[in-house]
């Protein structure tokens, strides 16, 4: 049955749920409620539907060879299951979305790494309050006055007066 085949992907409902946000957890219960029972329904129907008792409806109808007749059309009719052209664009889609993760949470920990670095810095550092101007600038490099750049700092030269 078609129907059972694309019901075999389960919903994780409760990773679902957990995105959702909270104005539109109504929307999701009402998708979760109608989902559980289509679901229900399909889990009650049989897998294969109920062969037709061909020799009863020969012996109920009069007519000579309709039920025959009826009996080849049936048997030549053939339904065509939809062709499934989305499933290979979402597998590749969610393998680019799990590399694209895999990526980002490496560069995550790298962040993580240096961060920590940084807070290890801060923490083994002298107090703000008792450091002197070399201490500063030994802590942090970009704190220390280029003298080339900025030659007559803090004050102007006399000729920007």
């Amino acid at each position: 049955m078609a129907g059972r085949r694309a019901a075999l992907r389960a919903v994780d409902w409760v990773a679902f749920a957990e995105r959702v946000p909270p104005n539109q957890r109504t929307i999701f219960n009402n998708l979760k409620t109608r989902s559980d029972a289509l679901a229900a329904k399909l889990a009650s129907l049989p897998e294969k539907p109920v062969a037709i008792d061909w020799s009863y409806y020969r012996s109920a109808v009069a007519k000579a060879g309709m039920v025959e007749d009826f009996e080849k059309k049936f048997s030549a009719l053939k339904v065509p299951e939809p062709v499934d052209t989305q499933s290979t664009l979402i597998g590749s889609q969610e393998a680019e979305a799990n590399t694209l993760a895999a990526t980002y949470i490496e560069g995550s920990k790298a962040r993580i790494a240096q961060y920590q670095k940084q807070l290890e810095k801060f923490q083994n550092m002298i107090p703000f309050d008792q450091m002197t101007i070399e201490d500063l600038n030994d802590t942090f490099p970009e704190t220390k006055l280029d003298k080339q750049k900025h030659p007559y700092w803090p004050n102007k030269p006399i000729a920007d007066l």
